[in-house]
């Protein structure tokens, strides 16, 4: 199969594309590099800000290489905003790459109409991103995001793209509840990829001082609960101050912030969502216990009835220190963890395991 991946969040394409290769498929990947994170792609078509220069001149860069996005048997779209020009300004690209190629896809990787939608007009979710039970949340991002998906550009694509492509593939619980009601016959839910050969697994055993490890993307600090965590985690450290230390690390690209995360004990991420996201499921292959999201949801659409490695948390400041707390009185947990993570990892997420997921949903579109 001859296969195009556009767009990057997180690494997901480029471990998608490297599960595909492993199974003698031919893969492109084009996308921004996931902006700050700098991950790898074939063809960079990135943006470095928002100056109307940078716009014109990533535009350009797209047009350029648009002749080269045909002949394909699958083309995959990370999200309805999948190149760094405005969303409505991605509909005739994407209309061309329905054109021009066999299959076209779309990925609900990410907030988008239909995401937002779910959560701020239905009570599909106790708690995310959004609103905490009947409560909205009143921060700027959001009140610019809510806009976008809902009323601007996003919403607009979005809604084309969805019902136009030959499916849908969900990569989180809450990215498929929210698909479904609208596409239950073109939604698929497939586990996120991670390439395990890339990192070295160790059970991780702790008997004097934790390691607890944070990661902040200073552009959505409240947005993923870091603004929560950090002063929770930091009033651990100044009760516990011998038994615990801390790494925190700002907006730094994937190779440093793996580098960094390879010394940590205990990861916290994501708190207000159901599901890990691509760094934790990264975090748990290497053995480090995550702290974030892990409800009950997240094993019921695996159909995992057994494991449960993630320290799951609540939206609350209170919860989140009781969780820290008992783990670090009760370090023994964290081997038992860290082991479940591991087989966790292994047995839902490797990365050419998921990737015939895809190659099967494709094959039957």
């Amino acid at each position: 199969m001859k296969i195009l991946l556009i767009g990057e969040f997180s690494r997901l394409h480029w471990t998608l594309a490297e599960g595909l290769r492993v199974l003698g498929h031919e893969v492109c990947v084009a996308s921004d590099g996931g902006g700050w994170g700098k991950y790898p792609c074939d063809i960079l078509l990135d943006r470095p800000t928002d100056s109307y220069k940078d716009g014109f001149r990533c535009l350009a860069k797209i047009l350029y290489h648009l002749p080269s996005f045909t002949g394909f048997d699958v083309v995959q779209v990370i999200h309805p905003y999948f190149l760094r020009i405005r969303a409505e300004r991605t509909l005739p690209i994407y209309r061309f790459l329905r054109r021009h190629n066999e299959k076209v896809f779309l990925g609900a990787f990410g907030t988008d109409y239909y995401y937002v939608k779910a959560c701020m007009e239905t009570n599909t979710f106790r708690y995310s991103d959004f609103k905490i039970g009947d409560v909205y949340r009143n921060i700027d991002f959001n009140r610019i995001d809510i806009e976008e998906c809902l009323h601007g550009g996003v919403a607009k694509a979005n809604k084309e793209i969805a019902e136009s492509c030959d499916g849908i593939i969900s990569c989180l619980y809450e990215y498929d509840v929210s698909y479904r009601p609208y596409f239950p016959d073109k939604t698929k839910f497939i586990p996120l990829p991670i390439n395990r050969s890339l990192v070295t697994p160790r059970v991780r055993y702790v008997s004097d001082t934790i390691n607890f490890f944070i990661g902040i993307q200073a552009a959505k600090n409240e947005l993923k609960g870091t603004d929560v965590m950090l002063p929770v985690l930091e009033a651990l450290h100044h009760k516990y101050p011998d038994q615990c230390t801390i790494t925190k690390v700002v907006s730094v690209p994937y190779d440093e912030y793996q580098r960094l995360l390879n010394a940590a004990d205990v990861q916290l991420d994501q708190l207000y969502s159901y599901t890990p996201s691509m760094n934790s499921l990264l975090a748990m292959a290497k053995g480090i216990v995550v702290v974030g999201g892990g409800e009950e949801e997240n094993y019921e659409i695996l159909g995992e009835t057994t494991l449960r490695p993630i320290v799951n948390v609540l939206p609350d400041a209170d919860d989140v220190y009781r969780k820290l707390e008992e783990l670090l009185l009760h370090k023994e947990r964290i081997s038992e963890l860290s082991a479940q993570g591991i087989e966790y990892v292994e047995k839902y997420h490797d990365h050419v395991r998921v990737a015939q997921q895809y190659l099967d949903f494709w094959a039957s579109r």
